[in-house]
């Protein structure tokens, strides 16, 4: 199916079992008109993938038309996804993270080189070596020394603010130099 949109987001993954605090969202966009023929193919990706859930937000011109639900939350469960259903969708942020610092670069605004704490000074790693050298390419790029799936359990199931997830890094041991 081929929809005469300019970008079409859809998250298969996961969706968070249990949110322990509200996220500040902005309201949900106007609902456009759904095509039967979207909700059945929505539908028909829920069986095949074998996934619960899948929530879909359709940008036409810089502007939502359309985000929807489907599905449950859990399989067997009974929560419905919806347009404010969170997901967890793991390394899937990392292209997002590197073009939003691309568009930083190419504005002039950051460069690869730069070192973390010279943008965010209180950033610091177990090493203080590593604190002091760190440049955003390294970020990007797994140079940090953290192992596989280093520091995910700061965010996965805690109350954490994103910069307290950062702050705590200095707690966890490299696992390489």
């Amino acid at each position: 199916m081929r929809l005469p949109v300019a970008f079409i987001a859809i998250v298969v993954a996961a969706p968070l079992a249990a949110q322990s605090r509200p996220i500040p969202r902005p309201a949900p966009a106007p609902r456009a008109d759904i095509p039967p023929r979207l909700d059945a193919w929505v539908e028909r990706s829920i069986r095949t993938f074998e996934t619960p859930g899948i929530a879909i937000a359709i940008v036409k011109d810089g502007r939502v038309i359309l985000t929807k639900g489907w599905g449950t939350r859990q399989l067997g469960g009974s929560a419905r996804v919806s347009e404010r259903t969170i997901f967890q969708v793991a390394s899937n942020t990392k292209a997002m993270t590197a073009a939003a610092i691309a568009m930083l670069v190419d504005s002039g605004k950051v460069r690869w080189t730069d070192r973390v704490i010279d943008h965010l000074p209180w950033f610091a790693m177990y090493d203080p070596y590593v604190s002091r050298e760190m440049t955003v390419e390294d970020l990007l790029t797994h140079r940090s020394g953290l192992g596989l799936g280093g520091g995910d359990l700061l965010w996965f199931h805690a109350d954490y603010t994103r910069r307290q997830i950062v702050e705590r890094l200095r707690y966890v041991r490299p696992a390489t130099s």
